[in-house]
């Protein structure tokens, strides 16, 4: 049976009703573990002068170059753009280079997540221990096929049984579907999930709730139910309709939140799980290795003021109803009303008011899908840029801390940077040909392109390193050869799209301005093929660039400025058969039987994902032996039951 909620309040920071005696508990006693190591504040003053003391120094090299013969007005904005464009990608490289030697050469788990028991040596970990709280784990849906989200969260009710604990859990769904026939199947779904609950207690079950109006949209959903459901819950996790989480990593999670009342969210690091689509698994195998050392890094400097993604993360229930209530923004949409991209403002309003921020950043059992085709990234991509595009009024926001302020800045130039790049890289290849043809400025401009990208790739090579580095690491990829192979082909590909992502993120932006906008629905998230014709439509700004850029290279100059340009000109030209092959069904049938861009889940599947992953998606499976069979295993009853 539940035990009664527990969250602490810290009376600086609680309601009126809490400092009058009437919440449930008084604060502990307790005080979260520190991290060992250097200080903080140095922490983040070394990061700040190697922030700024490399901008400064690329800033200087290329106004020395646009010096060199007088300043123009294309001079002006190249400039501006490579401002505009550098400081994110600057951060990702020293984030992932500091990731990289903590992670080898420090202590991690005493200087980054002391708040978290990470898997020993042999995957194991503090023996269990009784909870004490209740969490209420929060499914959010809108207009999605509903079977999957539903089989995804039975494998979370079968593992979370397997802890022992399951009683200290209770499942909700609380949709916004606004399609009938959707409605219909949500709700079978949910009567026949519910059917696993009928032997429990009344406040175990699972609720199900929908909303005819979805006012305030995801945020609006969970606070809706927080405030209609007052003290049911210690902590919540919400979950996308995508999510996956083991039961053992859920229940240690609510541990670590019992130990550390100051922590006010606790954010895993969810990774892709294995995939049939060609494109989604590029995507994560690139994003898997790459996540660890840019995380660990920046865990290492933001510490108590860390990222929130909006899902598979643990939060004080209390703390988040008293002080994280999102406004409504002045003006008409698409800058104004609700706050789209939540979760980053949550995030630093729950670290205003006093409460820890805090992200795991090693891989535990927390999983998510990737979108199978770049048209379903594109979509996804340009609806948290218009998310991030609102965040310019949070900069002067009261009481935010330092940090805080920072990160949403970071959040802004995110995806500013692309359109900066693309303006740049215009205005380098213009300078290049006004007056003639100057191999030099083409060359500065193409150098630009592959320096940033090189930079924003740093975290990606940083994985490799992590990988290689790693006892046993190149075998849960699948071994060397594929390893190294996958690792060549995704960063060719990434290559390819960077421009591409660049341009629709510039022409999203312009079409801010003039009302466009990305609405919140239903994503396609296992359907493969584009058509050829989708693909044209939707890549018809990239294809008119690059033969524009083409054509007047090869007019303008000539064939030697073509190759030159060939790492930017080549993404945007083949623009329409990328996205069309890395979307074919057979595409992702071929890497999945060579075993190209392979996740260590292909070689040893966790049990929380043995009834959600298609053996399609793992054909090339050869399993493999090793000290720990994954990388947080739940407890041994679970081992017992896998």
């Amino acid at each position: 049976m539940f035990g009664p909620p527990t969250d602490p309040i810290d009376v600086r920071h609680a309601t009126n009703s809490a400092r009058n005696g009437e919440h449930r508990q008084p604060p502990r006693a307790d005080a979260p573990r520190g991290d060992a190591g250097l200080p903080v504040h140095l922490r983040r003053l070394l990061v700040l002068c190697l922030f700024l003391g490399t901008i400064a120094g690329l800033s200087v090299a290329l106004w020395t170059v646009l010096g060199a013969g007088g300043i123009d007005t294309l001079d002006l904005v190249i400039f501006a753009g490579f401002l505009l464009a550098t400081p994110w990608t600057v951060l990702g490289f020293w984030n992932a280079a500091i990731g990289l030697v903590v992670a080898h050469l420090g202590r991690p788990e005493k200087s980054v997540y002391p708040y978290f028991s990470a898997p020993d040596s042999r995957g194991t970990s503090v023996a269990d221990r009784p909870l004490s709280s209740r969490t209420d784990l929060l499914l959010f849906l809108r207009n999605e096929e509903p079977g999957p989200a539903f089989a995804r969260l039975e494998a979370m009710r079968r593992s979370l049984e397997a802890t022992g604990q399951a009683r200290h859990f209770r499942f909700a769904v609380l949709s916004d579907t606004s399609d009938p026939m959707v409605a219909a199947a949500e709700r079978r779904e949910f009567d026949r999930f519910a059917h696993f609950f009928d032997h429990v207690l009344e406040d175990q079950r699972p609720i199900y709730r929908r909303r005819e109006e979805n006012h305030g949209f995801k945020a609006g959903n969970l606070r809706d139910f927080l405030t209609s459901h007052p003290g049911q819950s210690d902590f919540f996790l919400p979950l996308d309709s995508d999510s996956v989480m083991g039961g053992g990593v859920i229940v240690r999670m609510a541990m670590a939140m019992e130990e550390n009342s100051s922590i006010g969210i606790l954010q895993s690091l969810a990774v892709g799980m294995p995939a049939e689509s060609g494109f989604a698994r590029l995507f994560q195998f690139g994003m898997r290795h790459g996540m660890r050392a840019f995380t660990m890094g920046s865990a290492w400097w933001s510490a108590d003021c860390g990222p929130y993604w909006g899902h598979n993360a643990l939060i004080r229930t209390q703390a988040f109803v008293d002080h994280c209530e999102l406004p409504v923004l002045p003006g008409k949409a698409p800058l104004g009303g609700p706050v789209l991209s939540h979760d980053q403002i949550e995030a630093v309003y729950m670290r205003r008011a006093g409460y820890e921020v805090r992200v795991i950043p090693v891989e535990t059992r927390s999983f998510e899908t990737n979108p199978p085709t770049l048209l379903e990234f594109k979509t996804r991509d340009l609806r948290w840029c218009q998310g991030n595009m609102q965040y310019w009024r949070f900069l002067v926001e009261p009481g935010l801390k330092p940090v805080s302020r920072f990160q949403v800045l970071q959040a802004i130039l995110m995806y500013v940077a692309p359109f900066a790049w693309i303006v740049m890289t215009i205005a380098a290849t213009a300078k290049a040909l006004a007056g003639g043809y100057d191999p030099a400025m083409l060359e500065l401009g193409i150098g630009l392109f592959v320096t940033l990208f090189l930079m924003a790739t740093a975290p990606k090579i940083a994985g490799v390193l992590d990988v290689l580095l790693t006892p046993g690491g190149v075998r849960t990829y699948g071994g060397s050869l594929r390893f190294l192979l996958s690792a060549v082909l995704e960063f060719i590909v990434s290559m390819l799209m960077a421009p591409i992502v660049a341009v629709y993120v510039a022409v999203f932006l312009g079409g801010l301005c003039f009302g466009r906008r990305v609405l919140w629905n239903g994503q396609n998230r296992d359907r493969l093929g584009v058509p050829f014709e989708t693909a044209a439509v939707a890549m018809a700004p990239q294809t008119l660039l690059g033969l524009a850029l083409t054509a007047a290279l090869a007019i303008g100059a000539d064939v030697s400025a073509v190759l030159i340009a060939l790492p930017f000109l080549g993404g945007l030209l083949l623009a329409v058969p990328f996205t069309v092959l890395t979307a074919a069904p057979g595409f992702g049938r071929m890497t999945a039987r060579l075993g190209l861009f392979a996740i260590p889940e292909e070689s040893v599947l966790p049990p929380v994902l043995r009834n959600v992953v298609p053996e399609a998606a793992r054909r090339w499976r050869r399993p493999v032996r090793r000290a720990a069979e994954e990388v947080l295993p739940a407890t041994a009853a679970e081992g017992e039951r896998a």
